[in-house]
């Protein structure tokens, strides 16, 4: 072999570890906030965050759809970078783009599937999600709703569903203003909600 081929190779090989560790340096959170395409709007807007991918989560069924996810809860699975925001700040981003208090579900999205809550991947993800919760229930000084649950399954939910205020920016606006999401927020965290 040459040495120009030799040197290529190399390059090409160094890159490729250089991809992987990059990919290898990520993690994954779920989260379920009530309607899957704002909370997946809300992340992808957060620092740190690489993608969120809308789905459905904590039920039995291993078919989940939209017309047919009984059990399961709308979320999101959010790709991060630990390097960028720490997994304590995630969960902070999360409750600022949620009513945390609502116990019917979320704003205008109310039944099973709109309930909130954090998937947990270990004791030290569960320790976190506690402490937020205890935190927002003495700041706001109302019962929490958000429920810890250990990490299951995560089902990606139907490609009309992903990054559909991308794909759909005035319906997703229509929806968004029309169920008031935005005065919402803004009642529950005074101007401290995620944008």
């Amino acid at each position: 072999m040459t040495s120009k081929l030799i040197s290529a190779l190399t390059a090409s090989a160094l890159l490729l570890a250089g991809a992987s560790n990059a990919a290898a340096a990520t993690k994954t959170a779920v989260f379920a906030g009530g309607c899957f395409w704002s909370m997946e709007k809300g992340f992808e807007s957060t620092p740190g965050v690489i993608s969120a991918v809308s789905g459905y989560s904590g039920g039995a069924s291993t078919r989940p759809t939209y017309e047919n996810h009984t059990g399961h809860l709308e979320a999101v699975k959010v790709t991060y970078d630990p390097a960028k925001i720490s997994y304590a700040r995630l969960v902070d981003s999360y409750y600022h783009h949620i009513d945390p208090t609502d116990p019917y579900g979320q704003i205008c999205d109310k039944g099973p599937s709109y309930k909130l809550a954090v998937f947990t991947a270990d004791a030290s993800e569960r320790a976190v999600a506690e402490a937020a919760r205890a935190k927002y229930e003495k700041q706001l000084r109302a019962k929490i709703t958000v429920v810890t649950r250990a990490a299951v399954a995560f089902y990606n939910a139907e490609d009309y569903h992903q990054d559909y205020y991308k794909k759909n920016p005035v319906a997703y606006e229509r929806y968004r203003i029309g169920c008031g999401r935005p005065q919402a927020l803004r009642a529950v965290w005074g101007g401290q909600e995620a944008r």
